[in-house]
């Protein structure tokens, strides 16, 4: 399937991808447009918009676009990736539905990335997966170690 969103990634717009291409399609094909042609090459290639205003994979509330695609796609059974949702979500927002202590964190890790100069937002994408399996690996330890909202081991 192919899927769009905003150019220039930031939080969300590359935890998406990683979750996507990870957990709901393996032959995900992504494509990022300026914010004003999503609507218009969504419908003009066939693809499923997300984190963009007014989509179902998008904000909705205080929570982030990674917390729709988990709920749509069924994936909040596994605890681990609900808890990445969080971190995601206070890195990618004012982090006041969760308090999230690893987000600021992670927020910061994604400006760095950003600053490295990559061509573009599948490179980006490309390099910065390597936190979200990490995070991931975290996640699953702390539910592991019966600490469901994290906060480190």
């Amino acid at each position: 399937m192919k899927w769009i969103t905003r150019e220039k990634v930031k939080v969300d717009r590359v935890a998406c991808p990683w979750l996507i291409k990870k957990f709901v399609d393996h032959e995900a094909e992504f494509h990022f447009v300026p914010p004003d042609k999503v609507s218009s090459e969504a419908k003009r290639i066939g693809a499923i918009p997300y984190d963009i205003e007014g989509v179902e994979l998008g904000h909705h509330g205080k929570e982030c676009s990674f917390e729709a695609i988990l709920k749509k796609y069924n994936l909040t059974g596994d605890q681990a990736l609900v808890l990445l949702g969080k971190i995601v979500n206070g890195a990618d927002t004012d982090n006041t539905l969760y308090n999230q202590q690893e987000g600021p964190g992670l927020e910061a890790i994604a400006i760095g990335f950003r600053n490295l100069g990559f061509k573009d937002d599948h490179e980006l994408n490309a390099a910065e997966w390597i936190v979200y399996d990490a995070l991931y690996s975290y996640c699953k330890r702390m539910i592991e170690l019966g600490k469901p909202n994290g906060g480190f081991a």
